[in-house]
């Protein structure tokens, strides 16, 4: 009997639900402060996950979640870059 591997869930900071990691599009604060989409899953830095979903982002851009989760003001051209990147993914 093969024993089940377990799949990492994480947490959509926009519309916060548990979801499989790698249905999720990381987003990453680099130890160089840049804030940027990782579609690895493999950037060093500090990561918070949101939904591949322009609502979710919308959600957590107007909750200021990802300000909270890198503990830095973001600003708009930030996001639109990420909306930008989420359209053509």
């Amino acid at each position: 009997m093969q024993k089940q591997r377990k799949i990492p869930q994480r947490q959509c900071v926009g519309c916060r639900t548990m979801k499989d990691k790698k249905a999720l599009i990381r987003v990453v604060k680099t130890p160089e402060g840049e804030i940027v989409l990782d579609t690895t899953g493999k950037k060093s830095g500090r990561g918070a996950y949101v939904c591949p979903d322009a609502e979710c982002l919308k959600k957590a851009r107007k909750s200021r979640a990802l300000e909270r989760a890198f503990e830095l003001a973001i600003p708009d051209d930030v996001y639109d870059a990420l909306q930008a990147q989420m359209e053509q993914a």
